[in-house]
């Protein structure tokens, strides 16, 4: 019965850290064919989805575009700004209260977010890992 009481907290932490793992690989990144690099760092996709940049390293000019809800969401939230939906919000809200910054734009889904990052210049986004991204580059994040 001991053995039993500690391999339950065992196994239910191994599942956890794997399901943490999987996050990261949920997610890809997406740019419009105008933004100049081919891989960003956390922390400037950081700072670009909490409006603190809006250029990467190379200088290129982007523009934020958040999912409105989703498994992808909630895995770029966790994996890459450490929020959760409402705090995230409730930072914008702020940000935009006080001036320093607008709403990002928030599409339905992932086709969505994949078409508008295409024609628009300058816009980074995520999306599923599965979704089909014609039209748009991923970045490798470092």
């Amino acid at each position: 019965m001991r053995t039993l009481h500690t391999l339950i907290p065992a196994v239910a932490l191994a599942l956890l850290s794997t399901g943490a793992a999987a996050y990261a690989s949920d997610v890809k990144i997406i740019a419009n064919p105008s933004v100049g690099t081919s891989s960003v760092s956390m922390n400037e996709l950081k700072d670009v989805f909490l409006s603190s940049k809006s250029a990467l390293a190379d200088n290129s000019h982007v523009e934020p575009v958040l999912e409105k809800s989703g498994p992808a969401h909630e895995a770029f939230l966790k994996e890459y700004l450490g929020k959760t939906d409402n705090g995230l919000q409730n930072y914008y809200r702020s940000l935009v209260f006080t001036g320093k910054a607008a709403m990002p734009k928030t599409l339905p889904g992932d086709s969505e977010v994949v078409a508008y990052v295409a024609k628009t210049k300058g816009a980074i986004g995520y999306v599923s890992a599965g979704a089909a991204t014609a039209g748009v580059k991923t970045l490798a994040v470092k």
